[in-house]
C-alpha cells in the first residue's frame, strides 16, 4: 500500500507525513520538484527535522543540474518498490501533483522534447496545445509535456487530456489532501513567508546569486528570482517580499484547482490549532482503508 499526502503548500504535509510513517512503519518520498535540490532549504521550506524517518529524494541534486518530471518518474518508482519489497509503507509527501501522477499511473513521458518545435517559445506552444486540447492541465512552462501533448495529438486525433482520465494506477493508493478555508490559508502562506526571511532567506538567495546560479532549479521556485530583482536593484526589499507573498497564495490556488480536476484525494481540514486532531482523524481513515 502506497500513501499520498499532498495539498496546497503550508497546510501541514510535512508533519502528518512524519506522524503517519511513525504510525505506520513508513518512510517518506518527496514529491515537491523543487526539494531535490540541494541549496534551496529554506526557499522549498525543507524538512530540517526528520524525526528519525528515512526520507527519499530530497537533496539529491545540485542546483545545475537540469531534473525533470520524467527523471522522478523513475526514481520514485525505484524507491517505492524498494520500500514495499522491505515490508515498510512509502508516503509521498509533496505538492507537485504531476510528480505524483507520473509515480504513480501509467504516464508516458518523451525523454527529449522533439526538435521540430525549436525556435518557438513556450507562449505560442501551450496556444498550439489549446487549440487543440481546450481542457489541457498541464502548465504552459512545462514545455516537454506540452510537445508531448501536441504530439500525441497528431498520432491520435484526440486530445491528452483524453487520455490523462484513462490511465492505470500502478499501486494500491490511499490518496489524502489537507485543505483550509482561503482565507486562513492565505494568512498561513504569509506568515511562513515572514518565517522564512526571519530564518535567512535573503542570505540563501544571495549565496545563490553570488554564484551565477540561474538554472530551472533557481529560478522555478517562488523566492529567489523575486529577490534577484532586489540584489539587481530593481526593486525593494520589501517588494520582493511583497511578490514572493502574493505568488505563493497564486500558486495555492492554482494548486487547487490542479488537485480537484486531476486528483481523487479524500480531504481532511487542517485543524491549526490542534494539528494532533488532523494527524488522529487521517491516521483512523489509512488504518481502516488498509484494513480492508
Amino acid at each position: 500500500m502506497v500513501i499520498v499526502i499532498t495539498g496546497p503548500t503550508a497546510t501541514g504535509k510535512t508533519d502528518l507525513g512524519i506522524y503517519l510513517a511513525h504510525k505506520l512503519n513508513g518512510e517518506i518520498i518527496n514529491a515537491d520538484s523543487t526539494q531535490i535540490y540541494k541549496g534551496l532549504d529554506i526557499a522549498t521550506n525543507k524538512v530540517q527535522d526528520t524525526e528519525g524517518v528515512v526520507h527519499h529524494l530530497f537533496n539529491e541534486k545540485d542546483l545545475r543540474e537540469d531534473y525533470t518530471v520524467f527523471d522522478y518518474q523513475k526514481d520514485a518508482r525505484v524507491a517505492i518498490d524498494d520500500i514495499l519489497a522491505r515490508g515498510k509503507v512509502p508516503i509521498l509527501v509533496g505538492g507537485t501533483g504531476l510528480y505524483i501522477n507520473a509515480a504513480l499511473y501509467d504516464y508516458k513521458f518523451e525523454d527529449k522534447a522533439n526538435d521540430e518545435y525549436d525556435g518557438i517559445s513556450n507562449d505560442e506552444l501551450y496556444k498550439m496545445l489549446l487549440e487543440v486540447d481546450p481542457n489541457t492541465t498541464i502548465h504552459l512552462n512545462n514545455r516537454v509535456r506540452v510537445i508531448s501533448a501536441l504530439n500525441y495529438y497528431k498520432a491520435n486525433k484526440k486530445p491528452y487530456s483524453d487520455k490523462e482520465k484513462d490511465l492505470t494506477l500502478l499501486y494500491d493508493t490511499i490518496f489524502i489532501g489537507l485543505t483550509t478555508d482561503r482565507e486562513i490559508l492565505y494568512y498561513k502562506i504569509n506568515k511562513r513567508v515572514d518565517k522564512m526571511v526571519e530564518e535567512g532567506l535573503v542570505k540563501e538567495a544571495k549565496d545563490i546569486y553570488d554564484l551565477g546560479i540561474r538554472s530551472k532549479a533557481v529560478m522555478t521556485p517562488i523566492g529567489p528570482k523575486e529577490l534577484f530583482d532586489y540584489f539587481d536593484g530593481k526593486i525593494s526589499l520589501e517588494e520582493a517580499i511583497d511578490l514572493i507573498k502574493s505568488k505563493s497564495r497564486k500558486y495555492a490556488k492554482r494548486q487547487y484547482t490542479w488537485f480537484r480536476g486531476q486528483m481523487n484525494l479524500k480531504w481532511f481540514e487542517t485543524n491549526y490549532d490542534d494539528f494532533s486532531k488532523t494527524e488522529e482523524e487521517v491516521l483512523k481513515y489509512v488504518e481502516k482503508k488498509m484494513s480492508k
